[in-house]
């Protein structure tokens, strides 16, 4: 089954975060299928062999399928011996030569999306420290798989249907929906830490906008065109703030600088005349 590209590599990169942070000689993991209640391993970091590549684990069997079952990290001392767990991947996880291993599971909206693994080539407790820290990187790579369904959902809501008219032929409510959409995403993007899903984030954002791209005229830094999307949705200062994650204070200077640039006296007018411009859908 094909997996997702922009997931696995953000398991992928957990699982460099996983051995940095943890000490942890060998990490590796991967998603649950689609419809499935699997772990395919898709992504190995430190192993010698490739024993557990697309080893696929199903929930409540060994340590990965006991930590989907139950949604939450699991550890074992010595794999092989361990009777917290049953043994159906014993021969691979020997194979690697692995002992200590933990288990943590990445949940996205109360949904196990992937298991990060970490492991010891000899039999010792790996401690809470350990733990706690598996479970942060877990966290991060929540966060960028949620940010990223956000972006993907907000995509498919300003999306037209097949056989629609485009929003702006449109108008009204279709437009309107384009605008808040456009805002949303904008906000996003600065949160997103993956630079390559950040950009590309931010060209669908441009492909939102009406025409090929701004045209001849003031040139806008990213956040004054945050601000005056967050503008144009109908937001007040302070919602803006909020959305971006600044202060208010920082929202008004963005928003002074905007219009100077602009040559408006007003908000309205700083909006209309990004619009104009191609700033703005």
């Amino acid at each position: 089954m094909a997996v997702d590209a922009v997931d696995a590599a953000q398991i992928r990169s957990a699982l460099v975060r996983l051995r940095r942070t943890t000490g942890l000689p060998v990490a590796f993991g991967g998603l649950v299928e689609s419809g499935r209640r699997q772990v395919r391993i898709s992504e190995l970091n430190g192993t010698a062999t490739t024993a557990l590549s697309a080893l696929a684990v199903t929930a409540g069997n060994g340590l990965g399928g006991r930590a989907v079952a139950l949604s939450r990290p699991c550890a074992v001392t010595d794999y092989s011996v361990s009777r917290q767990i049953s043994h159906e991947y014993d021969l691979p996880v020997a194979a690697e030569g692995l002992r200590s291993v933990l288990a943590v599971p990445v949940v996205v909206r109360r949904r196990v999306r992937g298991v990060l693994y970490g492991a010891l080539r000899t039999a010792q407790p790996l401690g809470d420290r350990t733990l706690s820290a598996a479970v942060a990187v877990a966290r991060d790579a929540e966060q960028a798989l949620v940010l990223r369904d956000e972006a993907d959902e907000l995509l498919a809501a300003a999306a037209p249907a097949p056989g629609a008219p485009a929003p702006g032929a449109a108008g009204g409510a279709a437009w309107e929906q384009v605008r808040e959409a456009h805002a949303a995403l904008r906000a996003l993007a600065p949160r997103i830490t993956d630079p390559a899903l950040r950009d590309e984030l931010l060209r669908a954002c441009g492909l939102l906008v009406a025409g090929s791209g701004p045209v001849p005229g003031p040139r806008l830094a990213p956040r004054e065109v945050d601000v005056l999307a967050c503008v144009a949705a109908g937001a007040t200062n302070g919602a803006a703030a909020e959305r971006l994650g600044v202060g208010p204070e920082t929202v008004k200077s963005y928003l002074r600088s905007a219009m100077r640039k602009l040559g408006a006296r007003t908000r309205t007018e700083a909006v209309a005349s990004a619009r104009r411009t191609g700033w703005l859908p």
